[in-house]
């Protein structure tokens, strides 16, 4: 498990969070606390595409090497938990052709693979039923 540092800031229709060691993985939420938790299933999800696509995971800085922006109006600095996905193993599955289709296509406009779009969604689905995967 890590723990990835993220800037909370303020903005005109609530608060946008962004990982200083991860440029492009952003989340947002009405409150700081929304932001927050919506920050850790961003942090997952860009870390299992990046892996996916066969590249590395930088290891997370500290809150105190990150520097002040001043162009930032920061609400907070957070620790987001990331867990690396382990091992990937090979399934066989069955599913209606018109449903796979329709996974494609969203995985494609999402910029994900079909494997780590059902994946993420598995997760989800079990974070919702209060099973921690």
């Amino acid at each position: 498990m890590r723990y990835f540092p993220a800037i909370v800031e303020k903005s005109s229709d609530g608060y946008g969070v962004f990982f200083p060691d991860l440029p492009g993985c952003t989340s947002a939420g009405t409150t700081v606390q929304e932001a927050a938790l919506n920050a850790e299933e961003a942090l997952q999800a860009h870390i299992e595409l990046t892996m996916e696509h066969g590249e590395a995971i930088p290891e997370p800085s500290t809150l105190d090497e990150i520097e002040v922006d001043a162009d930032v109006v920061e609400a907070a600095r957070i620790l987001v938990r990331a867990d690396p996905p382990t091992r990937t193993v090979r399934v066989n599955i069955t599913m209606p052709e018109d449903l796979l289709a329709a996974v494609d296509r969203y995985a494609v406009r999402t910029g994900y693979s079909r494997s780590g779009l059902l994946a993420q969604a598995v997760r989800e689905r079990l974070r919702r039923g209060q099973t921690v995967v």
